[in-house]
């Protein structure tokens, strides 16, 4: 994961062209435990900087997926509402969230690189 971008709220965001893949990290994942449940957001709908863009339960708590950027939602990572615990078990790779066509570049600038994330969970 050394070259994506993590915000504080514990997602990351990897980005090809304008296009973000946004998911959880393995430590979001360690807090939350055994994922039960997940709701994405609509292809087709947009998202904002900061606001919730989906919904994660575990067996110890509900937390909502943070948007770390804004743009439109292009895809969405249906086999999670299948397969939930698929978040667990890959959370940085397979078990992505979202993709969304970026509407401002610019925000990338205000997350954290590999380093400072590690340093902010430390």
């Amino acid at each position: 994961m050394k070259n994506a971008k993590f915000s504080e709220d514990h997602e990351w965001v990897k980005v090809d062209g304008d296009i973000a893949t946004i998911g959880i990290t393995n430590h979001a994942q360690e807090q939350l435990g055994d994922v039960v449940f997940v709701e994405l957001p609509e292809v087709g709908g947009t998202i904002a900087k900061g606001e919730d863009a989906g919904v994660i339960e575990s067996v110890k708590a509900a937390s909502e997926l943070v948007a770390p950027v804004s743009g439109e939602v292009v895809e969405t990572n249906g086999s999670l509402e299948d397969e939930p615990g698929s978040v667990n078990e890959n959370p940085e790779t397979t078990a992505w969230f979202i993709k969304v066509k970026l509407s401002d570049a610019s925000e990338l600038d205000g997350l954290m690189d590999y380093d400072a994330y590690q340093a902010f969970i430390a």
